[in-house]
């Protein structure tokens, strides 16, 4: 049987404990109920509203996707350098909060100049959101 003095419990305890108070908490942004907005198609959470749309000619790893100016609920994977369709970029995955679903990609740096746009935009491919709110 393993003794531990009184000391190292109280200290095991205060450490669980600010594991415990320091833990993150997941929290959702709801967008402008008056707004066309796009959710994902996995948990419904708010995506982005229609607003910040910038272009629905694009291609992500699974088929069509749009690129965003702008997101909401979304956290972002490290950043990496892969060659696209447009040449090299530095993207890193983006995923939905709620349910992790990696939903698509931000552009963290472009190479070539004719690509500069892109930085700090987002891609989110359709087939991971659904138009929600204000679209009849």
């Amino acid at each position: 049987m393993v003794e531990i003095a009184q000391t190292d419990v109280h200290t095991l305890q205060h450490e669980t404990n600010m594991v415990k108070l320091t833990k993150a908490k997941t929290f959702q942004a709801y967008l402008d109920t008056c707004h066309r907005r796009y959710s994902c198609v996995h948990c419904r959470a708010h995506l982005a509203n229609h607003d910040d749309l910038i272009s629905k000619s694009f291609q992500g790893s699974q088929g069509r996707a749009y690129l965003f100016n702008s997101v909401v609920n979304v956290g972002c994977g490290p950043a990496e350098e892969r060659v696209l369709l447009t040449g090299l970029h530095a993207v890193a995955d983006i995923y939905c909060e709620s349910c992790h679903t990696t939903l698509g990609w931000k552009y963290e740096q472009a190479f070539e100049l004719s690509q500069k746009y892109k930085e700090g935009k987002f891609i989110i491919e359709l087939s991971h959101m659904i138009k929600d709110n204000g679209w009849d």
